[in-house]
């Protein structure tokens, strides 16, 4: 592996927010290093390091950073927003408000408000090429049994609003929707139950990972589905499995704010490096 031949070592990080935890590899100042391969070996949580996504920081031509998203299935994720929020704070520490981000999905920003640090994921895709889908419907009301809203925030969505999320299982209904033919590129599979104007619990299967403890760009999509429906404001509080997150869908995009914790630093041995 060429990073295992230049750096022998390869040192990371390990975040989390809300328990959707994040492997962070700082590549600013040289090549991207993540390849498929790389990203299931560390994904493995018995014979790796484990996480939900993998983030990877580069340099930004037009932006203060840009970041690459991984599965651990060793797939690319188009969007990470509890990743995003992590690297924000990582790299804006105290020493600015204000943070630039390229990723797949587009220009995001992230910044500082009243001491909690906000993500702007960008505005909601609602058409239904943009999503994608594999044919022309109505995303408000996909047709797929328990009637689902579909919405893309760089990632595909399908949202269904269910009486207690708490009471759900998302790996019984998760795994054949993220795969269901009008997903082309595989959905994210969301279960919300909308408890008032300004609340939400919801829980996820993610799609590359499976259940997760929270999902951000999830529970981006799970407020824009919601208010599309007419059930709740634009500003909602929402109860992950993880913890909570503040989310406030503003004329400029879907801003989103919660924890995040920084847990450990550390570096992949040669030889692991060396046999993949």
């Amino acid at each position: 592996m060429r990073d295992a031949a230049t750096h022998k070592t390869l040192a990371f990080l390990k975040m989390h927010g809300l328990g959707n935890d994040f492997v962070i590899i700082d590549s600013r100042g040289r090549d991207a290093v993540t390849t498929p391969t790389l990203a299931r070996a560390l994904g493995d949580r018995h014979r790796g390091v484990g996480f939900d996504q993998l983030a990877e920081i580069r340099d930004g031509a037009d932006t203060d950073i840009a970041l690459d998203f991984w599965n651990s299935d060793g797939s690319r994720a188009g969007a990470c927003g509890n990743a995003t929020r992590c690297v924000a704070d990582l790299v804006l520490g105290g020493a600015s408000d204000r943070l630039t981000i390229r990723t797949a999905r587009g220009l995001l920003e992230a910044r500082r408000e009243g001491g909690a640090l906000w993500v702007n994921m960008g505005p909601p895709h609602l058409g239904w090429g943009e999503i994608p889908l594999a044919q022309e419907a109505d995303t408000l009301h996909l047709p797929l049994e328990g009637d689902p809203v579909g919405v893309g925030m760089g990632n595909p969505h399908c949202v269904f609003f269910v009486e207690d999320a708490g009471a759900t299982d998302p790996a019984t209904r998760g795994p054949g929707v993220e795969r269901d033919p009008l997903f082309p590129e595989r959905t994210n599979v969301e279960f919300a139950e909308v408890r008032g104007r300004a609340e939400i619990r919801m829980r996820v299967w993610e799609r590359g990972t499976g259940i997760t403890l929270a999902c951000g760009s999830g529970a981006c999509a799970t407020l824009v589905a919601a208010h599309r429906r007419g059930l709740t404001d634009r500003r909602v509080r929402m109860e992950l499995d993880g913890g909570w997150l503040e989310l406030d869908w503003r004329e400029d995009g879907v801003w989103m704010s919660g924890p995040t914790a920084l847990v450990f630093r550390a570096e992949l041995d040669a030889d692991f490096l060396e046999a993949l």
